[in-house]
């Protein structure tokens, strides 16, 4: 492995929080406490904890410098007005709506722009995602290219929209029943997979024809921008930030997660043009979050936020983010380890059909191989599969998603690539003995978003 091509951590450590590892026989228990459910493993029985990048970033001096700095006036407050700055600058967008999390943003742009019976086409799935848009009334269609849904494919922008499949749907469902087209930079459960912003450009070519808005999922937009710098031809002498600009000038507005790219632990933001649908978010915001100058969030909260998104963008901090997460990924495949190709932005996908093909998908082995991760090595990690896809509202019937992944996901500014070594390790042994991994079945099965608090036994 040649180690040039992993850059050095662009900080310095200020500030540490020590951790423990528990021995294997605690570890076997906690995990058969936990329903074989990594989301319900007390933290602090976790050693290396990759179940999530969203809200678990490490804050900048700067960043704990504006927390100090935090107007707690209910209305009006200042910092609001430096994070609307902010957002206005970097993304381009009129309005900013705050909400505590990018769910809440997801809330809001569901039951403005969503009449029921509308479809709403994307790029592969996100789970509260499609919950919101779903629980208003809409039909998500998923218009990915195809090759989005073979894990061993490696080629560039696997997140791109299927021009063909949309059109085909316009042309089948007609322009005035699409709600909009949510188009998700990058695609979370294709791997973290990017998109070009070639195909960004034709999506919104092809959607002005027909009076079409398209809403981008901003989740982990710098993540993206950093992949068309790197892999799309005439923006290797792009700032991020130009980059970024770009690619929201393709869009109408946006959801945010501002636990992700944002550089904090709580926050989101919806961004609209349309003054109608920002008059419309700016009521509901008051009845689901709260006062339009807040939105759920503490005025210290909006200030750290600022500052993150200033500091995402910063080439030599997002090229060591996706450059660490892409160190993990190649130790995995110099030793075989089945995974989603290429690595993405935020995290590495282990390929679970094929690292337990012993396994049916209705045994859940995504599900199972997280729970065996963590047994083996302290590692917590996600199931990405059909546990997470759930049920089809109306005939109750799984979800059977082509992917069933576990995600390794990277916190940003967090561990060093010593722990991205004991990670890949871990993997290692446990793949040796992958034949052990034991199938699961529901005990407990909640009727929305069941991947979060769903509990399993091992099947005999």
């Amino acid at each position: 492995m040649n180690l040039t091509n992993y850059p050095a951590e662009p900080f310095r450590i200020k500030s540490v929080e020590p951790v423990k590892i528990i021995p294997r026989e605690i570890r076997e228990r906690v995990i058969r406490e936990a329903g074989f459910n990594t989301f319900l493993i007390p933290s602090d029985d976790v050693y290396i904890d990759l179940l999530t990048d969203s809200g678990t970033n490490a804050m900048s001096d700067r960043q704990w410098a504006g927390m100090m700095m935090g107007d707690e006036a209910y209305a009006g407050s200042r910092n609001f007005r430096h994070l609307e700055e902010t957002v206005q600058d970097i993304f381009g967008f009129r309005h900013v709506v705050p909400t505590h999390q990018g769910r809440g943003a997801e809330n809001l742009l569901s039951q403005i722009a969503i009449q029921p019976g509308q479809y709403v086409p994307g790029n592969m799935y996100f789970t509260t995602t499609r919950y919101h848009q779903e629980h208003n009334g809409g039909i998500f269609i998923d218009v990915i290219r195809d090759e989005a849904h073979d894990a061993s494919l490696s080629i560039p922008f696997k997140g791109d929209i299927d021009l063909q499949k949309l059109q085909k749907l316009i042309e089948e469902k007609g322009a005035e029943n699409i709600a909009y087209v949510c188009l998700a930079v990058t695609v979370n459960l294709a791997g973290g997979q990017p998109v070009s912003m070639k195909n960004m450009k034709e999506v919104r070519e092809l959607t002005a024809r027909y009076g079409i808005k398209v809403f981008y999922d901003a989740t982990r937009c710098v993540e993206n921008a950093f992949f068309i710098k790197e892999q799309e031809e005439g923006y290797s002498d792009s700032s991020i930030k130009e980059i970024v600009r770009e690619m929201f000038s393709y869009a109408d507005g946006c959801t945010m997660s501002g636990k992700k790219d944002c550089l904090v632990n709580i926050g989101g933001f919806l961004c609209v043009n349309d003054d109608d649908l920002f008059a419309e978010a700016k009521e509901l915001v008051v009845v689901y979050e709260g006062m339009p100058s807040y939105g759920g969030m503490a005025g210290r909260d909006m200030e750290a936020m600022a500052i993150g998104l200033k500091e995402s963008l910063q080439y030599e901090y997002i090229e060591h983010r996706v450059k660490q997460v892409r160190y993990l990924g190649d130790r995995l495949r110099e030793a075989g380890i089945p995974m989603i190709e290429p690595t993405g932005g935020h995290a590495v996908f282990l390929d679970a059909a094929r690292f337990c093909p012993h396994l049916t998908q209705d045994q859940f082995p995504a599900q199972s191989l997280a729970a065996n991760l963590y047994v083996e090595s302290g590692v917590r990690s996600m199931e990405r599969g059909i546990v997470s896809a759930g049920r089809d509202k109306n005939t109750g019937e799984h979800h059977r998603p082509k992917l069933e992944t576990v995600r390794l996901t990277i916190p940003r500014r967090v561990y060093t690539y010593r722990h991205m070594d004991l990670v890949a390790e871990a993997v290692q042994s446990l793949y040796r003995r992958r034949e052990t991994i034991k199938g699961l079945r529901f005990v407990y099965e909640p009727k929305q978003l069941r991947f979060f608090t769903a509990r399993f036994e091992e099947c005999e």
